[in-house]
């Protein structure tokens, strides 16, 4: 048992994709698919994504920034606050969870004025946001914001079927099937689970089943 933990504990890393060709739709995320393939026919200079861990909008917001060449910011990011480029894209990643909230408000302004666009991505809408600059909350507030929900279970099961395939994994529905209905639906929990089955069959030289499967979920519950 202790050597099966071990292996499941190698890090193992899966790149994540950010074509917009390699995001998939379903009714959890459509809404805010439409908006970025809208894009730049936006109503207002910024957009907000909103939605808990996991739920895929930091990766909707790479499909915008590699459509847009949009520049990341963060706190530590080297972006020309008082003359931005004509029409300049900026992506700002976790923008509830950033600190510099006088550096965001300038970067906004001086974005507006140069006609360019932002989109933000948080947990909750800015509305929500406690004990930060009035005058931030209240621009981006005003923005439209849209909701991206958890992954249903189809979205995971596709995602997932991707993921083994990537990693030259045969997989039955029935494996997929049983996988959905009993992990956390999540981009990030579907990508571990894909990578500790990888890890077993490869170190064991069993094929992905469903007494697989229960194995590793059962490995990873008792390691949580």
């Amino acid at each position: 048992m202790t050597g099966r933990k071990s292996q499941l504990a190698l890090d193992l890393r899966h790149r994540a994709a950010t074509g917009r060709e390699d995001f998939l739709v379903s009714t959890s995320n459509a809404e805010a698919v439409a908006w970025v393939d809208r894009w730049p026919d936006w109503s207002a200079p910024a957009l907000v994504l909103t939605g808990p861990p996991g739920c895929g909008k930091t990766h909707l917001g790479m499909v915008w920034r590699q459509r847009t060449d949009a520049v990341v910011w963060d706190s530590g990011a080297t972006v020309d606050l008082a003359d931005p480029p004509e029409g300049v894209a900026v992506l700002v990643d976790d923008a509830d969870r950033l600190d510099d909230d006088a550096a965001l408000f300038h970067l906004f302004n001086a974005v507006t004025a140069a006609a360019g666009s932002m989109l933000f991505t948080a947990r909750t809408p800015p509305a929500r946001w406690e004990r930060r600059l009035r005058d931030l909350v209240s621009r981006l507030s005003a923005a439209p914001t849209v909701s991206v929900q958890p992954p249903d279970e189809e979205l995971i099961g596709a995602v997932m079927m991707k993921m083994f395939a990537d990693q030259h994994l045969a997989v039955e529905p029935d494996v997929l099937k049983y996988l959905v209905v009993r992990m956390e639906r999540s981009f990030e929990e579907a990508r571990a689970v894909v990578d500790a089955l990888n890890r077993v069959s490869l170190a064991e030289r069993r094929p992905v089943t469903v007494p697989l499967a229960r194995e590793v979920l059962d490995l990873r519950a008792a390691g949580s």
